[in-house]
Order: structure tokens, then sequence, then C-alpha cells
């Protein structure tokens, strides 16, 4: 599949929100395809994302699956919309690969960003310093000559936290990843001190899990959940390895991601003790 023919994220979203919608109506791809008089292929591949839909499709659409209320035919006819636009990550070229590109088009269109990160600091509260120490750290996944290009995308995503109608930042840190020097004993007070400030956005929640806490809610790995909508339920879950990312969707797996998170939430020091550590561990740097 070419990169002009693979699904965006945007896509991908609204596909499954009229599959979503589809189902309850209790209607079949037969239906759907009779009202736009088209084939079940066609509709099969709008909910997948594979193909865009036109805005009296979409209407119709909502019409066959009972959308009356206008707040949610405007949100999917927005995302109809801007599933064509290009993203500002697209300037950047071949250095965002479509895994990346996946994770960007998520957090850019996110109202609620929430994340456990058991080994090291958030991207989105990372200073350049410890962003480019932890890149340069691994020369097998990041080649020297991309290392300044991936500094400056993941300072340009910090955007989504300043904007006029910023993200909700939620981030959860295991305390190992406050501690642990990265870039050298001034990148590592620098990056704490950022934590301390950056904390105190009225948009930002940050909590720390100390380590006397013992087993945590997180044994299974860090991750990100994005939602979409005026409520904070996540619409997507993002997970990254080494080698490979993906994000989920299934309704079951993002409950399970979602209580994970509230049991972290419970585990942790409150925000205000959280700030009181971070300074604590910059002062002994």
């Amino acid at each position: 599949m070419t990169e002009e023919s693979r699904p965006t994220v945007r896509g991908r979203r609204l596909g499954a929100e009229l599959r979503r919608l589809r189902d309850a109506s209790g209607k079949s791809t037969e239906d759907a395809a009779g009202v736009l008089k088209c084939s079940r292929a066609k509709i099969s591949r709008i909910e997948t994302g594979a193909s865009g839909i036109r805005r009296l499709d979409l209407s119709v659409l909502l019409d066959l699956y009972g959308i009356t209320e206008p707040h949610a035919r405007d949100a999917l006819e927005q995302l109809a919309r801007d599933g064509k636009k290009r993203g500002w990550w697209h300037d950047y070229g071949d250095t965002v690969p479509p895994a990346y590109a996946d994770f960007l088009g998520l957090e850019n269109d996110a109202r609620y960003i929430r994340t456990w990160q058991p080994m090291v600091i958030p991207g989105l509260l990372q200073t350049e310093g410890y962003t480019r120490a932890l890149l340069e750290a691994n020369p097998a996944a990041v080649r020297k000559e991309r290392v300044e290009q991936l500094v400056r995308i993941r300072m340009e995503r910090k955007e989504v936290l300043n904007k006029a109608d910023p993200a909700r930042f939620w981030a959860i840190i295991w305390e190992p990843a406050l501690r642990c020097p990265v870039g050298g004993e001034a990148a590592h007070r620098t990056q704490l001190t950022h934590l301390t400030e950056v904390a105190e956005l009225p948009n930002v929640t940050l909590q720390v899990v100390p380590l006397e806490v013992g087993a945590t809610a997180g044994a299974c790995g860090a991750f990100v959940m994005f939602g979409f909508s005026d409520s904070p339920m996540p619409g997507a879950v993002f997970l990254e390895t080494l080698t490979s990312s993906h994000y989920l969707e299934n309704e079951s797996e993002l409950d399970g991601y979602g209580l994970a998170f509230d049991y972290l939430r419970s585990s942790a020091l409150n925000p205000a003790r959280s700030r009181d550590m971070i300074a604590a561990i910059a002062a002994e740097s």
C-alpha cells in the first residue's frame, strides 16, 4: 500500500465511529450500501478508513443511523473534512515514518492525553537536551543525521499544550524515570526544573509513583491514551516498542487501559507532593 492510499488516523477514526453507529442502530452494511447506492465493499472501505466519504453521503448515513443531535453530526463532518488535511509533520518528509505519523495525528487532534511512563520523561514534557541525549543513546534505532530533525519535531509537538485551546494532559511518571541522569547532571537538572514549571500549567496534571509503592498497575509498560471528545474517555491507546508502534481502538482494550491508569493515579502522590519530590530530586543532582 502506498503512502498516499494508506488510511489516515482521522479516516480510521471516522470509519470506526460510523461502524459503531451502524451497529448501534441495528443496520447492516447492505442497508448502508442501499441508501448510498454503492457496493457493500465500499461501505467496508469507508469503515476501515481506506476510502474517504463525501459530506452528502455522510449526512445520508447519519440519517439512516438516527443521528439527529447537531453537535454529534458536526463533529463527524469536521473529522471527514480534516481527514484530507496535511499535518504539520508532513513537512519533515520521510523523517516521520507512518507509525510516528499516526501518533502525531492522534496527539494533534486529542482533547485529552493521559500517559504512564515508567522509564523516561513523557515526550511533551522533555527539554531539548534530554530529547537529544535519548535519541543519541540508541544509534541503532536513530541515524545520527536525523537526530536534530527529530529533536525539532518533539519540540514542535509541545504546541498541543500551549495553543489557544490546548489539550488536557495528565502524566504519571515512575520515580526511576526522574532519577536517571539522562544527558548528564546539568541536562538532568534542567529537565527536572522544567517539569516543575510545566506542572503549573492549568491544563497539565503531573503525578509521581514513588518506588516505595512497589508493584504497580503499570507493569504492563508505558502507554498513551487519547480522548477526542469533551469526555476524557479514551478513543485510542498508543503503544510503542523498540521495533514497532501501534494503537488500540477496541472498547474492551480501552477500558482495560483506562482502569490501569485509574489504579496508577491512586498509587501516585498527589500533584503538589509530586512537584515537591521532583524539586527535591533536582536539588540532589
